[in-house]
């Protein structure tokens, strides 16, 4: 499957749907295109649906850490819903889920893209209980 990015509003913020192999080349290249014309255009309130990505590469992984820190030196924000498994190991392993913002639905994750809205984030530390062991987390 060829990677693929539709575009939708909800709740005043966009919505990205990712799908395909989100991976070094035009992959990696479309998504930054679209982004720096959110940017250009003050859309600057974006969610991120990766329920379609089925593997996210290195080069992958690096543009989603700039999306973000270009969306919050915007003053937007940047959300993320519906990684797979594997995405979200990865997240936890190098330890990219402490600076994103993460939602197990779209409606939570176009909320997390405001500080004034409540919204409720990803569990992280149930996804490492339940994947890992109860002393993943560093019990006793």
């Amino acid at each position: 499957m060829s990677f693929q990015i539709v575009e939708r509003e909800r709740g005043g913020a966009v919505v990205l749907e990712l799908s395909g192999r989100f991976v070094l080349g035009e992959p990696v290249e479309q998504f930054r295109a679209r982004l720096e014309e959110l940017i250009r255009t003050g859309r600057i309130h974006v969610a991120l649906d990766m329920r379609n990505v089925d593997y996210i590469d290195s080069s992958a992984l690096g543009c989603l850490v700039m999306a973000h820190t270009k969306i919050t030196r915007a003053g937007g924000g940047m959300s993320i819903f519906g990684l797979n498994e594997k995405g979200l190991e990865l997240l936890v392993i190098t330890k990219l889920a402490t600076i994103f913002r993460l939602a197990d639905n779209e409606l939570d994750a176009v909320n997390l893209c405001f500080p004034d809205r409540t919204a409720r984030s990803f569990d992280i530390l149930e996804f490492v209980r339940k994947h890992w062991g109860e002393d993943a987390g560093g019990g006793s």
